[in-house]
């Protein structure tokens, strides 16, 4: 047996557990069948590309050689079976062999069948079936025996190269160099995350709508949150499976890097390149390029990952019409728009990826700010507060405990309170993309519901919204495909806190010294002060105080300066005196315990859709309005 191997390169390849490869390949073969020939060639071939090779009596001398051997199986990125015709008389092949299958997630295998066909070979016929006849006789370990047969089975589940005298022996090692070479540039392992926590459940879930077993195409979008860890996800899948297909590519951030038509044959290239190897290949033009890669890849089973993709001409630019697919192709989209995947047919599944549980988050919250599993028990109460405020957020979690770690509880203190007013900015960067990607009545209607209706039942919101002429039948549902807003089963619309802030942040920013010159007032001591101060303006669209406590103030004509005010939320508010005016563009009225006997004689609500004034001093002027509206 040889061994090819190189010292670690300076841009290391990393596994879902991070762990740098100690070296570039790994062969399997018998001796006696090919050591002076195939080998021989394959070993000067691979020397003439630079990388270093020796044979197993370079090893270091005084250790357990097949100890060492496996372990070095474990740390390969490449492992090349050559499966001859005496390769299953040698059990010193078959325990490398079911090592390599045991590590086949972490590295690329390439089965490799040298004048034996791979039938022989996985359903164990012709010599390597009277080899393991002579094995079971000899050993008596039917476990050991099965674990032979199963590697030899899963071993030809995964793409390799059979060599037939069709071609020359030396343009088959050729092409076995050239797709080692690729394969270390391009066939290697992502880097997921520092700290992968919750990871692997999510991909055993995707694992299944996959099926990797099956011989069909099948295509899964997955969607959700920004931040919720899509992109983290996608990879882990790609390194646990990308070994299984004869080509893979993921192609990342793709909104990002199609904004122009340069962008989009940039990646055209890249996803040519990356699953055929050739650099030389070049699109001119979009619809060239999905010519070329429709009639390139549609022969080979191969593994797509299109990584957070927001417009389906994204889509169309790189897969076409999706129906060139060989026979157990796989392709995944990462999407903010459950939407934006459904017209690619029924052989479309979604999984929509949900937040970290409590375990995770705290897990994951406490990798970042102690190094370790669990909070410091000194700091479990505070590392309690930003587990509520993350809401099981990846993202959240991980920004905010790498800012916290190694801070005293006074710092975590005084950042906690800065964060229930202001958000971080790099969570915010992330969630306000999904905001960006609406048009301007839909983004109305997502600031309406942060700053004032999360909570409320949807036909209750659409109700209000359509007399604001911003379509919320169409819009809402936009909103929810893109994970901005959910209804529960009560038919209730709910955003996560960390949304609902960055809503408000968003507002908040439209003049963040004057209040008042903002559309939309959700903030107790922000209404307070501009109404005690009567210091309203035509900006406001909106305004809502919820003291904590009974407070009154006098209520006399605060209300002329909002003519725009489409929402009044006032509850445990007291006044005196008599009001004097109440636009006539309210079309939402919630004031509980409304102090006054009676209504503004110059309110008209014709446009008028809910109120709510229950516990009113309101008398015959309740009955009149309700007739109204």
């Amino acid at each position: 047996m040889a061994l090819v191997t190189s010292k670690v390169a300076s841009s290391s390849s990393f596994s879902l557990t991070h762990q740098p490869k100690n070296f570039q390949i790994f062969l399997s073969f018998r001796g006696e069948d090919t050591r002076l020939s195939f080998i021989s060639h394959l070993y000067n071939a691979l020397c003439q590309q630079g990388i270093n090779t020796f044979i197993d009596d370079k090893l270091p001398r005084g250790e357990e050689i097949s100890a060492e051997l496996l372990k070095t199986i474990e740390n390969s990125t490449i492992s090349i079976i050559i499966f001859s015709e005496n390769y299953a008389s040698s059990t010193w092949c078959l325990d490398e062999l079911v090592k390599i299958v045991e590590c086949k997630n972490d590295q690329l295998v390439l089965p490799v069948f040298y004048n034996v066909d791979p039938s022989d070979v996985r359903n164990q016929k012709g010599k390597f079936r009277e080899a393991l006849t002579q094995h079971e006789e000899k050993f008596k370990d039917n476990k050991k025996i099965q674990r032979w047969r199963d590697a030899l089975h899963e071993a030809t589940n995964i793409p390799g190269r059979h060599y037939k005298h069709n071609c020359t022996e030396f343009e088959f090692i050729q092409g076995i160099v050239e797709e080692v070479s690729n394969s270390k540039f391009n066939r290697m392992p992502l880097f997921v995350a520092k700290y992968p926590v919750g990871i692997s459940s999510r991909v055993e879930a995707i694992k299944i709508l996959l099926d990797i077993e099956s011989n069909d195409v099948r295509m899964v979008g997955i969607y959700g949150l920004g931040g919720v860890g899509k992109t983290t996800i996608a990879k882990a899948i790609y390194n646990r499976f990308f070994n299984l297909f004869n080509g893979s590519s993921f192609l990342e951030n793709i909104s990002e890097n199609s904004k122009t038509d340069g962008g989009i044959i940039q990646l055209q290239e890249t996803l040519l390149f990356e699953i055929l190897g050739d650099r030389n290949l070049k699109v001119s033009s979009i619809s060239k390029g999905i010519n070329m890669i429709n009639e390139s890849l549609c022969y080979k089973r191969v593994l797509i990952i299109l990584d957070g993709v927001d417009e389906l001409h994204q889509i169309e630019s790189l897969l076409g019409k999706c129906d060139w697919f060989a026979s157990g192709s796989r392709i995944i989209i990462t999407t903010r728009d459950k939407h934006l995947v459904a017209p690619l047919g029924n052989g479309l599944s979604t999984y929509e990826v949900k937040g970290l549980n409590e375990q995770e988050a705290i897990e994951l919250f406490s990798q970042h700010a102690f190094k370790r599993n669990k909070p410091k028990e000194d700091y479990l109460e505070l590392a309690n507060q930003v587990i509520r405020y993350a809401q099981g957020l990846p993202l959240a979690l991980t920004i905010m405990g790498a800012d916290f770690y190694g801070r005293t509880k006074a710092e975590w203190k005084s950042a906690l309170r800065k964060y229930e007013k202001f958000p971080n900015r790099g969570i915010q960067k992330i969630l306000k993309i999904s905001y960006e990607e609406l048009d301007e009545t839909e983004r109305d209607i997502f600031l309406d519901i942060a700053c004032f209706f999360n909570g409320h039942y949807m036909d209750y919101v659409v109700d209000i919204l359509e007399t604001c002429d911003l379509y919320p039948i169409s819009g809402i549902p936009k909103i929810i495909d893109k994970c901005l807003v959910t209804v529960d089963q009560y038919n209730k619309l709910s955003m996560h806190d960390l949304l609902q802030q960055m809503g408000r942040e968003i507002v908040r920013q439209e003049s963040p010294q004057k209040p008042k010159e903002r559309s939309r007032i959700w903030s107790y001591e922000d209404a307070l002060d501009i109404l005690a101060k009567n210091m309203g303006s035509d900006k406001i669209q909106g305004i809502m105080l919820c003291s904590p406590k009974p407070t009154t103030v006098q209520l006399k004509g605060q209300f002329l300066k909002m003519k725009n005010l489409r929402f009044l939320i006032i509850h445990n508010l007291n006044s005196f005196g008599c009001l004097e005016y109440l636009p006539n563009e309210l079309r939402f009225l919630d004031w509980p315990g409304y102090p006054f006997s009676s209504l503004p004689s110059n309110f008209c609500p014709k446009k008028l859709v809910a109120l709510n004034m229950s516990r009113s001093r309101l008398e015959n002027q309740f009955t009149q309005v309700c007739s109204l509206i």
